[in-house]
């Protein structure tokens, strides 16, 4: 006798990382009946997990497979030397985004999922200090080659998978974003900051320490591996 395989489902938060999008993108395209350029309606959900919709995921990539290109997939950046630099503002700009606060929404709500900046700046006072981020233009066009959705051209390479982290290692261990999203069963860092943000993992609403002496990674939030295990717990009830 075969079994039958059940599918694989997504969430807003799962989906519009995939796609490059926004969770409420997600959503509006299911109140709103969007049709893609085959006439096709986005699909219902299949089920919940919480108050969050769940989707099957099959059936949603079919449907964005079909779909008309995005303004930012059609998007052509000017024409500049690869190593300039661009600051927050300047980089969504030349991304193709309106709103200029794009990239530091990225880096300050979806850790993993914007690259590093290249250049940190120490400035300010020392009564008033800050820092002035900065990404050179071949950072930002190899980004645009490999972020998820229709914005990827053809040949680009897969962002790179997730590590394998043992579910049995130190509890107390201060793990960072891309390992918990492998703990948490997701399949991208991306997916899982945007789930973050939403407030679909509540215990992972507290941090329990920031990274120190990691490079570009200081300052990156970290969860123990006990907090990120009982978030896997409540996550699996749902």
């Amino acid at each position: 006798m075969t079994s039958r395989r059940e599918p694989r489902l997504a969430d807003a938060a799962e989906i519009a990382a995939e796609q490059g999008l926004t969770p409420s993108r997600i959503s509006q395209f299911y109140t709103e009946r969007a049709e893609n350029a085959a006439g096709r309606t986005f699909p219902d959900p299949v089920d919940k997990r919480g108050r969050a919709r769940l989707w099957n995921h099959a059936e949603v990539t079919e449907w964005f497979a079909d779909r008309a290109p995005s303004r930012l997939a059609e998007h052509a950046p000017p024409s500049l030397p690869p190593g300039t630099l661009l600051n927050a503002a300047e980089a969504s700009r030349y991304l193709g985004y309106k709103n200029s606060s794009q990239v530091t929404t990225f880096v300050r709500d979806h850790p993993g999922y914007f690259p590093e900046p290249d250049v940190v700046e120490e400035k300010g006072t020392a009564a008033n200090p800050y820092r002035r981020q900065l990404w050179k233009v071949e950072t930002l066009q190899a980004w645009m080659a490999t972020r998820p959705g229709r914005g990827r051209r053809a040949g680009a390479k897969e962002a790179p998978p997730l590590p394998d982290v043992p579910v049995d290692g130190d509890p107390e261990e201060l793990l960072g974003a891309s390992q918990a999203a492998a703990l948490l069963g997701y399949k991208t860092v991306g997916s899982f900051s945007s789930s973050l943000s939403q407030g679909n993992l509540p215990l992972l609403k507290t941090t329990d320490g920031v990274a120190e002496n990691a490079g570009r990674q200081n300052g990156r939030r970290r969860w123990t591996r006990r907090r990120i295990l009982e978030q896997a717990a409540q996550r699996s009830k749902k």
